[in-house]
């Protein structure tokens, strides 16, 4: 796998933090995930209307796979000892903390940089690490960073309240982005040997996926107005109710697409209008107006596979929007293996989507998902920092590292063996 040999410490909870590592994970960089035991990550509590699967939540399930989990307390002198330890073998620290936090602990960057000079280390918060919002009192989340940005604003209809987004735009963006900067970072290091501290902002990284909004308030002195589903750079594109009660998304910008559609709706004569001709003139609001009330009229007409087909047939684009249930269900998806079945010891088998990318000599793949908190304590003290087992049952008494309560979240489900998914218990020998 592509990220093979590249080790990462995680201290994340909720989504911002773990999503990012979990990219890495599934490229196969080996990720151990540091939680305060025996609750763990917070995000062990979110999850779609209360529902959770064999004790976990789908989204932790969905964002956290590929790594190994580890109850360590870093309120407590011993566990920042440890974790110390395996930041002195690691090559990157991943962190989504308020500013502050991780240097009370004295595990911050500068701690961390004066025993491994080369260790890359992201700090991924709200705000980032310094201005007026970014204090330890101020938390984050994806709604508020939405709405923060701008993004909830642009992203709504005319004259309605702002629209949050049902999903985490912030944070799988802002997962994502960190992970660029943490490649970018790997290949900096191995020119020159030099790690160095990469600050996030969960806000600013959203406002990067807002485009054309920023230079066009700039130039123009106008701020960018909701448009609903309407495309304010491209016409016409929008999407239609159609003859079936369904819903269409449709685009058709360029001169043969244009062209296409106007046979499709059998008005041709449209694409000979002066107003629609052009597509920079079909950019003027009147014009748009025009011809996305023409266009919506004839959708009604049509059923959605109707249009699909035309579309197909004349060189536009058109897709039928579809249901959570329908993208799973689709027999292309399924043929690219984006959608796949993960067969995990824990949990068992279930569907999800793997990683959006095909890589012809080092595919990434998900291999297993969550784990109780600290499920893996044993192995990695044993494999990376070589603790036999009575220093591991020292750390044990102490309190130092831990491992689940009897919580929902964080305990194993009901019908666990007591074996599967096991790489060491913590009645194994030191060395087995």
């Amino acid at each position: 796998m592509p990220l093979q040999g590249v080790r990462v410490l995680e201290v994340g909870t909720l989504i911002l933090g773990p999503v990012g590592t979990s990219y890495a994970a599934s490229m196969g960089a080996e990720v151990i995930k540091c939680e305060i035991p025996p609750i763990g990550d917070t995000g062990r509590n979110m999850t779609p209307f209360g529902y959770f699967y064999k004790g976990y939540p789908p989204v932790f399930i969905h964002n956290n796979v590929n790594k190994y989990w580890v109850g360590l307390d870093l309120h407590k002198p011993e566990g920042q000892e440890i974790f110390l330890e395996l930041a002195a073998k690691s090559d990157i620290v991943e962190i989504n903390l308020r500013p502050g936090v991780m240097e009370k602990w004295n595990v911050g960057y500068h701690h961390l940089k004066a025993i491994n000079p080369g260790i890359i280390y992201i700090s991924k918060t709200g705000f980032g690490q310094w201005g007026q919002y970014a204090t330890e009192n101020r938390p984050s989340n994806d709604g508020a960073s939405q709405g923060l940005s701008g993004y909830s604003w642009v992203s709504s209809f005319p004259g309605q309240p702002p629209l949050k987004s049902s999903i985490y735009p912030c944070d799988d963006y802002g997962g994502l982005m960190g992970e660029l900067a943490v490649l970018a970072a790997l290949h900096h290091r191995k020119k020159t040997g030099e790690g160095q501290f990469i600050d996030l902002s969960q806000s600013e990284n959203i406002m990067r996926l807002m485009s054309w909004v920023w230079p066009y308030q700039q130039l123009t002195g106008k701020k960018a107005m909701p448009a609903g589903n309407r495309d304010v750079s491209i016409c016409p594109a929008d999407t239609v109710y159609t003859a079936d009660e369904k819903f269409v998304a449709l685009a058709a910008p360029a001169p043969e697409e244009f062209k296409g559609l106007c046979k499709a709706m059998d008005r041709p004569e449209l694409s000979d209008d002066a107003r629609f001709g052009e597509h920079l003139t079909r950019l003027k609001e009147e014009n748009a107006i025009d011809i996305l009330a023409i266009v919506a009229d004839w959708a009604k007409t049509k059923t959605a596979a109707e249009i699909e087909a035309l579309a197909e047939t004349h060189g536009f684009a058109a897709s039928c929007v579809k249901t959570n249930q329908d993208v799973m269900e689709d027999a292309h998806s399924v043929a690219r293996g984006y959608i796949t079945e993960v067969d995990d010891p824990l949990i068992g088998k279930y569907r999800d989507y793997d990683f959006p990318v095909n890589m012809s000599k080092t595919p990434p793949r998900i291999k297993w998902t969550v784990r109780p908190v600290g499920f893996d304590n044993e192995y990695v003290l044993t494999k990376h920092l070589s603790k036999n087992k009575d220093q591991i049952k020292a750390l044990y008494d102490c309190g130092a590292i831990g491992k689940w309560g009897d919580i929902r979240g964080r305990r194993p489900p009901e019908d666990w063996d007591g074996k599967s998914g096991l790489i060491m218990s913590r009645d194994a020998d030191e060395k087995e």
